[in-house]
């Protein structure tokens, strides 16, 4: 496992490394004086998971089945899929700096920055039209 952090200590200032709305997940980190020796610093990395347990199967379809089982992968955690602009032999590329960016990414909650929809019955003058409504209607519309 590799992540990366800040090496500039700033009084014990906590630095967040991955922040995944998906997964509820955030991965900080700290130096802090060793146990073994006082006059040394250790990085600490700190893992806190927020299980959501009315999280459903499928977050866009509320009648589906309660989530039991949650999966917690770091290398999913720690991907960067937005691109990264990078200089090689004078000319500037585009690069993901993750290979795995085209897997669907697994969410137990709604990540507030997506647009997630459902449809749904409508009944009109006694004719059943199904209805496309938005779950996250910041994220699904501009201002």
């Amino acid at each position: 496992l590799v992540l990366a952090g800040n090496l500039q200590d700033s009084e014990g200032e906590e630095y967040v490394l991955v922040n995944n709305k998906c997964q509820c997940t955030t991965v900080t980190s700290k130096f802090v004086p060793s146990k073994e020796n006082p006059g040394e610093e250790i990085l600490e990395r700190n893992i806190r998971i927020m299980v959501p347990l009315k999280s459903r199967q499928n977050i866009s379809d509320p009648t589906s089945p309660l989530r039991t089982t949650f999966v917690y992968r770091m290398t999913e955690l720690c991907k960067k899929c937005d691109p990264a602009e990078v200089e090689l032999g004078g000319e500037i590329y585009q690069a993901q700096q993750s290979t795995s960016c085209n897997e669907p990414e697994t969410c137990y909650t709604y990540n507030r920055d997506k647009c997630y929809t459902t449809t749904f019955p409508f009944v009109y003058q006694g004719e059943t039209k199904y209805i496309q409504a938005a779950l996250t209607p910041t994220s699904c519309y501009a201002d």
